[in-house]
């Protein structure tokens, strides 16, 4: 099997130990991908590489940054039976899902392209005669981009494409679940035309994350960095990155919430649902893991949902017969399993689904979910929804809102005005009036709160992020001194 190296500068080459790591399929147990694992030295290294690649690509002009962006996004698209394949393996995807996010990647790099002329700053009245002051926005630096396994592409590009755009360079940490999916981005960037020491990309085996992680963020030459993953996971990087006063974009977990309105058209909230909950088996920062849906319509609606539910079948995804595939490994189905069984031992009703074999999951509806059962609250991040039935809009608001997390949400109603009054009131980066919770865009201001981080990723929100906002004044007269 071909071992995966590192890319450090132009070198591709092994872990300066030697070591490797492996990822097995989560269907078969068999190799998907051997990767060389980083040691701290080449943590180091690829910093190193990517600080003495800066001066030249954060001077190089945003026409020349456009070309290559807009070149990586064809090379990306070239790639697409590749990732099919390799998602397919090291993360049990379906093509449907794999293929999606090479679309909406290449979208990405091409939003990135066009935000390299919208890099602007501002002339700002200065108190003091003859003074132009101005705000203006330069690259940051080295940039330390981390993305997970569940959505690859996409959000692996996201952490590159708008740092890349504003003219810094990247050191990216692919993750351990999927090393050879994030390193056929790397190389479809490089492919586009991404200077070698611009874009560099460490893999390193599960053991040794925490190190590494600490060893990048900690570089001197690192200046921003950006994280999207787990809420645990998120908080140790906050923590990190704050010990060295390093500025850290988050997102991280989800609980969406789709509200259903009394006067919500059904047909079109069950087809949301149904996507918002098992689009990727579940396993989307922005799937729906809570209907909270009133009590006059609550009946025709999970009857509904349960019929649509059944029939979603889920199969192997290298067959592509089935809309759903696996989850990512078998430790993730048996977390769910037991959500589930906890919650049917505590009352709730079984409405659709439950069943699993090894990491083959039924889409599953969970009915009349109570705050006692653990599925409430946890994360699921399965083919699994809960159903919690209210009365009315204030209890359908505070429901909405019991809950750490703050990612996305949705609402159903048929009353624009009313849906948005609702809209307004719940604790999220992102909501969607008659649509489904699970909605990206490359240009759209992509982020949290609460404990689904903080920052945004997308559009000019993202040149926010990693660019250095400076004040610079040029005197034109004289300037009395008091002494």
């Amino acid at each position: 099997m071909e071992q995966l190296g590192l890319l450090i500068g132009e070198e591709d080459r092994g872990a300066s130990s030697g070591q490797t790591f492996e990822r097995l399929n989560p269907m078969t147990g068999e190799v998907a991908t051997r990767a060389a694992a980083a040691s701290l030295e080449d943590a180091r290294l690829a910093c190193d590489a990517a600080a003495r690649a800066f001066p030249a690509w954060a001077a190089t002009g945003p026409g020349e940054r456009r070309r290559i962006l807009l070149s990586a996004a064809a090379a990306l698209e070239a790639r697409g039976p590749d990732i099919v394949a390799a998602m397919a393996e090291e993360v049990g995807a379906t093509a449907g899902w794999a293929m999606f996010n090479v679309g909406l990647a290449a979208d990405m790099l091409r939003e990135a392209a066009s935000l390299t002329t919208q890099i602007t700053g501002e002339i700002i009245p200065s108190n003091r005669p003859g003074s132009t002051a101005m705000a203006i926005r330069q690259p940051a630096g080295v940039v330390l981009s981390m993305a997970p396994w569940n959505a690859p592409v996409i959000l692996g590009v996201r952490s590159l494409a708008t740092p890349l755009a504003c003219g810094n360079t990247v050191v990216m940490k692919t993750s351990e679940l999927c090393p050879r999916t994030h390193r056929l981005i790397v190389d479809a960037l490089h492919e586009g035309g991404v200077p070698h020491g611009v874009l560099n990309a460490l893999s390193n085996a599960p053991e040794d994350a925490s190190a590494i992680v600490e060893a990048l963020i900690a570089h001197p030459a690192v200046r921003r960095v950006n994280f999207t993953g787990s809420t645990r996971v998120g908080r140790i990087i906050a923590e990190t990155a704050g010990r060295y006063l390093k500025p850290v974009l988050l997102e991280l977990g989800g609980k969406a919430p789709m509200v259903v309105l009394d006067d919500a058209d059904l047909d079109a909230a069950v087809a949301a649902a149904a996507f918002g909950a098992y689009m990727n088996q579940g396993q989307i920062c922005m799937s729906t893991e809570r209907i909270v849906v009133d009590e006059k319509i609550s009946e025709p609606f999970v009857r509904a949902l349960a019929q649509k539910a059944r029939s979603l079948k889920a199969g192997d995804p290298r067959e592509g017969s089935t809309p759903l595939g696996s989850v990512v490994d078998e430790s993730a189905a048996r977390r769910i399993e037991e959500l589930i069984k906890d919650a049917v031992a505590k009352g709730a009703v079984l409405a659709a689904g439950g069943g699993v074999q090894g990491t083959v999951m039924e889409a599953t509806l969970l009915d009349r979910v109570t705050p006692n059962m653990r599925i409430y609250g946890e994360e699921s991040f399965g083919p699994v929804v809960t159903i919690v039935r209210v009365s009315g809009i204030d209890e359908a608001v505070r429901v909405a809102n019991d809950t750490e997390y703050g990612l996305s949400a949705a609402v159903f109603g048929k009353d624009i005005n009313r849906a948005m009054s609702v809209a307004r009131r719940i604790e999220s980066g992102i909501c969607h009036i008659n649509g489904p919770t699970v909605h990206d865009e490359a240009q759209m201001p992509f982020g949290g709160v609460k404990d689904s981080g903080y920052g945004r990723f997308g559009g000019k929100a993202g040149i926010a992020e990693f660019t250095e906002l400076r004040w610079i004044t040029v005197q034109d007269g004289p300037i009395h001194h008091p002494f």
